[in-house]
């Protein structure tokens, strides 16, 4: 990734309006900046999330908090815990996401 034209900025994410996600189950509250063609979110999932659909976007994810669960459409499954990420190119690997207990998310796409 090449960062271009992006003067140095702060974000305070308290500051930024959640827009809800509706899920299968639960829902999720994505806070969203868009800095030219890269989109960061801190992504707030509930309890019980399961998201709708299995996602071909690439992102790099990190876990602030809580624990998720990534299936990928061919059967295996990652447990992501506080401090732990991962890493997907576009139409790389369907994936999509599950979480028992919530969990909060960095995510940049």
């Amino acid at each position: 990734m090449k960062i271009t034209d992006l003067p140095f900025s702060t974000v305070d994410w308290a500051t930024v309006e959640p827009t809800e996600h509706a899920g299968e189950r639960g829902m999720a509250l994505w806070r969203t900046r868009q800095f030219g063609p890269i989109r960061v979110r801190l992504v707030e999932y509930s309890p019980g999330y399961l998201a709708d659909h299995w996602c071909s976007k690439g992102h790099i994810l990190f876990c602030v908090a809580g624990t998720l669960e990534t299936e990928l459409s061919d059967g295996r499954r990652y447990v992501l815990t506080p401090g732990m990420s991962y890493q997907v190119a576009d139409e790389a690997e369907p994936h999509r996401s599950t979480t028992e207990t919530g969990a909060t998310l960095f995510v940049v796409d």
